[in-house]
């Protein structure tokens, strides 16, 4: 049961969007986390209420980080990083080096990935790659 969600991401890879959860019990310190509505990392107990969990995201296991900092009293600023960048400028960036359309093929929600970088193309969790 999440019950202490203090933030919630979505983050556009090449193998469709993920949603990121964040658990944060400010006096217990507890941290988990969630990636596509499954647990991940979980500590219960943690004396340090700041500081920093990294994890994967997706199929390629993209690496990424919560960061979690005091801004006063007990307020909490919480923000998520994806390849040692912001979510901001990671997606600004992905949007320079891919190219994804979101379409419905025959009643079903289809997303098309064009990787400009490998010219790997990524379709419903299924890659190709054009010679």
């Amino acid at each position: 049961m999440m019950n202490d969600i203090v933030a919630i991401w979505d983050v556009a890879l090449s193998d469709g969007v993920h949603k990121v959860e964040f658990e944060h019990g400010t006096t217990s310190g507890k941290r988990v986390i969630h990636v596509d509505g499954k647990e991940i990392i979980r500590k219960n107990w943690m004396f340090k209420l700041v500081g920093r969990e990294i994890f994967n995201i997706g199929k390629a296991k993209v690496k990424a980080a919560i960061n979690i900092d005091a801004v006063s009293g007990f307020a909490y600023e919480y923000t998520l990083e994806v390849k040692g960048k912001s979510l901001k400028k990671f997606t600004e960036q992905r949007s320079k080096t891919a190219k994804t359309w979101s379409l419905l093929l025959d009643g079903i929600d289809t997303r098309i990935v064009l990787e400009k970088d490998t010219m790997d193309v990524w379709c419903n969790l299924c890659t190709l790659q054009i010679a």
